[in-house]
């Protein structure tokens, strides 16, 4: 049985996958074989009860597997609120690194949406963002979550 789900968004198919009781990556496609676990329906309600503007806050454990300064950018990640953005430099300046390791760690975000490296944005602009339609998903998932000043 697939340790992985997969449903239909408003931005396109997502999937999750679990390992050892914990949410470890997300991607944009659908799964051929779908898998079935408490933690697989739990992570999919709340990521369509997020889509549907019900959730505010995702419960379900992540692992991004990472204790180095990478792991310390998405913890950062995790704590931005929704509807708030930061410039890769504020994260940076929180986390101790360089600017641009922050725009590293972003794209080597294994769990986007979950781990929200969408909220972070260029000091001059968007930045960039992994899923299919780029930059315009990104703007969609801002303003779906009323990004604050977010002027696009």
């Amino acid at each position: 049985m697939s340790n992985r789900i997969s449903f239909d968004t408003p931005i396109g198919p997502v999937w999750v996958e679990e390992e050892d009781g914990a949410i470890v990556r997300s991607g944009w496609s659908v799964v051929d074989e779908p898998g079935d676990t408490p933690l697989l329906r739990q992570t999919a309600e709340e990521l369509r009860a997020y889509f549907e503007g019900r959730l505010t806050q995702f419960t379900v454990p992540l692992n991004h597997g990472r204790s180095d300064a990478t792991g310390k950018v998405l913890d950062a990640m995790v704590a931005i609120p929704l509807g708030e953005t930061r410039e890769y430099g504020d994260v940076a300046r929180e986390v101790g690194l360089p600017a641009q390791a922050v725009g590293q760690a972003c794209g080597g975000n294994r769990i986007p949406i979950l781990i929200p490296c969408h909220r972070i944005l260029s000091a001059t602009g968007l930045g960039g963002f992994s899923a299919p339609g780029g930059v315009e998903t990104k703007v969609w998932l801002l303003r779906h979550e009323g990004a604050a000043g977010l002027l696009i």
